[in-house]
């Protein structure tokens, strides 16, 4: 696939839009093709020549955008598959972009949550596509805004992104996501009292998943107290709603606690403010285009005894 790729920006490396390659792919795209958008998401992951041009030749998009995160095992993988059943049974379109963690070494993606999802792979109305974080700290993949970019083009009425969980970096996906579902399990009292500052923050709608278990209605009021200071934050008092993913219980009242946060946000500035974020982001990854981690691991493994690291990165400052 490497070889592949290399090939192709060789082939293509002085080609402007209007090169019939990328011009097909937009119109294949357009016309519902899955194979040209999968290969289409492949190129600008690897940024073949003119992906930027393509890029800024999509039309603006309303397609909304959620977001679920939460901390490790408190069953996003599961929830996701839920409320994808759900959207597809009212005749929804729904695209899924999951985020796996990496390895540190060679960023290579662990996906075994993915088997969670596994009767949507060849369903017309669902597109899956995991993703890994390729190092990024914020428990998202470098080029996710592009992506979520190019699935909104592609027609579909919903764009869900599941993402590593990773604790408080997970607030990167607030930057993204029109509507941000942080999902935690009943037992979590302590970890949401460590990771709150954040999670406030950046929290449209939280889910108690796996409230079949013991002392679920007792968290579920604990957590409302909590939140009541944060609801100063919003225009909106923020909702917390009780699900049972792995029995498809309370997925509804997700789905609808979801609409509400998109209808309101229609009179609010949210919008502008994920505008700020996601051009922020775009520049400061334009920005770090030439840092690459592997030319950094072999000059920092020939410094000087007498040079430390600020002295090395002196020259990118």
């Amino acid at each position: 696939m490497p070889q592949q790729i290399t090939h192709i920006k060789l082939l293509i490396a002085d080609c402007p839009l209007y090169c019939s390659m990328w011009l097909q792919l937009k119109s294949d795209i357009e016309k519902g093709n899955i194979n040209a958008l999968a290969r289409c998401i492949s190129f600008v992951e690897n940024e073949v020549a003119g992906y930027e041009e393509l890029l800024m030749s999509l039309p603006v998009s309303e397609t909304p955008v959620i977001g679920i995160t939460g901390p490790p095992g408190a069953g996003k993988s599961t929830l996701t598959d839920s409320l994808i059943g759900l959207l597809v049974a009212r005749q929804k379109k729904v695209a899924v972009l999951c985020v796996d963690p990496s390895s540190p070494f060679n960023l290579g993606a662990l996906l075994g949550d993915r088997i969670r999802m596994s009767q949507w792979y060849n369903n017309p109305s669902v597109f899956i596509r995991s993703l890994a974080t390729r190092g990024s700290l914020g428990g998202l993949h470098p080029k996710i805004i592009e992506i979520a970019d190019l699935l909104k083009f592609a027609q579909f009425d919903f764009i869900i992104i599941e993402t590593v969980g990773v604790g408080q970096s997970e607030i990167e996906i607030a930057g993204l996501a029109d509507v941000t579902v942080v999902t935690i399990v009943p037992e979590a009292g302590d970890e949401v009292q460590t990771m709150k500052a954040g999670l406030m923050e950046i929290a449209d709608v939280f889910v108690v998943n796996k409230s079949d278990r013991p002392g679920a209605d007792l968290f579920v009021k604990n957590l409302r107290m909590m939140l009541a200071p944060a609801f100063s934050n919003h225009q909106q008092e923020i909702q917390v709603v009780k699900t049972s993913a792995l029995n498809r219980e309370g997925i509804a009242d997700l789905l609808s606690a979801i609409e509400i946060v998109l209808q309101q946000q229609k009179s609010g500035d949210k919008k502008a403010w994920l505008l700020a974020e996601k051009a922020y982001h775009l520049i400061q990854q334009h920005r770090m285009k030439n840092v690459k981690k592997e030319l950094l691991k072999e000059e920092l493994g020939q410094l000087r005894e007498e040079e430390n690291i600020y002295s090395y990165i002196k020259k990118y400052l």
